[in-house]
């Protein structure tokens, strides 16, 4: 009796260092927990803007392609600086570790920068630019975009080689070129200077030119269209020759509102949108140039990635920058090189 004892006191204890074997080799392969996300932020001025959109598209595949890393919300700022702040502010209060922001109003871009630097937290401003001034008051400051100068002066040249190759266009033959000019939100620097150089890279050229009318349609598709009924319909009428957009948004406007008269005039715009791209192929475009949404929200993601890090914004990249500014090559596109870049 006493050894069926021992022998089942054995039979137990053995059981038991089995059974604790089994819980350190259960407790071994437990997967270690997941890795915190970086939270990072994304601000646009409207979101129903046509580049804007594009940008943002690009920008969620970069994130999505990430998300293992980075936790992304993204804020429409409703093209109101009050509801900006009140958002950005909001995020930054959750701990957000970098931010790219699309500026409603580049001129107010103090207030902001004030906010950022208060949290210590980075951030990539695209498509519209802060100050020199305001961007030298924050190190962590950065830029991507376009240079506005360039693409006027890309757009001029473009509307130079049509009128040169294209005597037609001349509708009174008086070698002069009578153009409306639809420009986008008053003050905007990009909108400024696309109008500028583009009349004046025309002129240094030896071209003369007569604004029959100039007016705002604010980035705007319907806004254009309509403008561009009253001038067709106006006393000038008969007189435009060209017609030079700002943007592509406010090109396919002005061509929606020549469909309804049967007009066919020239219309060059900016941006290089996928619809402006296929209206080039189909001769109801003259030209655009190219602002690459892609690659500047590549080019913003990566750098708000890294911040968010706490590495060097073109750590790891091919990005250079100049100044804590990149910007994107400005390029003229019409029917001899639209197919390379659709």
């Amino acid at each position: 009796m006493k050894k069926i004892g021992l022998l089942l006191g054995s039979v137990l204890l053995a059981a038991s260092l089995v059974g604790c074997g089994e819980k350190k080799a259960e407790t071994a392969a437990a997967p270690a927990p997941e890795a915190e996300k970086l939270p990072i932020g994304l601000t646009a001025y409207r979101f129903d803007d046509n580049f804007i959109a594009l940008f943002r598209k690009a920008f969620q595949v970069e994130a999505d392609a990430a998300a293992d890393k980075f936790n992304l919300t993204m804020i429409d700022s409703q093209n109101s600086v009050a509801t900006e702040k009140e958002q950005i502010e909001a995020v930054l209060e959750k701990g957000v570790k970098s931010f790219a922001i699309n500026l409603v109003d580049a001129s107010a871009a103090d207030g902001i920068i004030n906010l950022l630097k208060e949290k210590a937290v980075p951030v990539v401003f695209y498509n519209r630019k802060p100050s020199d001034e305001a961007m030298a008051s924050y190190d962590n400051a950065f830029y991507v975009g376009i240079d506005p100068n360039a693409q006027g002066i890309a757009q001029g040249e473009l509307i130079e080689k049509l009128w040169k190759e294209n005597p037609a266009h001349d509708l009174n033959g008086d070698g002069v070129i009578q153009y409306v000019m639809f420009e986008g939100e008053p003050g905007h620097p990009d909108a400024v200077a696309r109008t500028k150089y583009s009349i004046s890279t025309l002129n240094d050229k030896g071209i003369k030119t007569e604004m029959l009318h100039q007016d705002t349609a604010m980035w705007d598709t319907a806004m254009a269209k309509d403008k561009m009924d009253a001038w067709l319909s106006g006393p000038n009428g008969a007189k435009i020759e060209i017609v030079i957009c700002n943007n592509d948004g406010m090109a396919l406007g002005a061509i929606e509102s020549m469909k309804a008269t049967g007009k066919l005039l020239p219309v060059v715009g900016v941006d290089a949108l996928p619809e402006a791209l296929v209206k080039i192929e189909e001769g109801e475009m003259a030209g655009t140039v190219l602002n690459d949404a892609k690659g500047q929200a590549s080019a913003t993601f990566k750098m708000v990635a890294n911040l968010a890090e706490g590495k060097a914004p073109t750590e790891g990249t091919d990005l250079q920058l100049d100044n804590k500014i990149i910007l994107v090559p400005s390029i003229g596109i019409d029917k001899t090189n639209v197919a390379s870049f659709k």
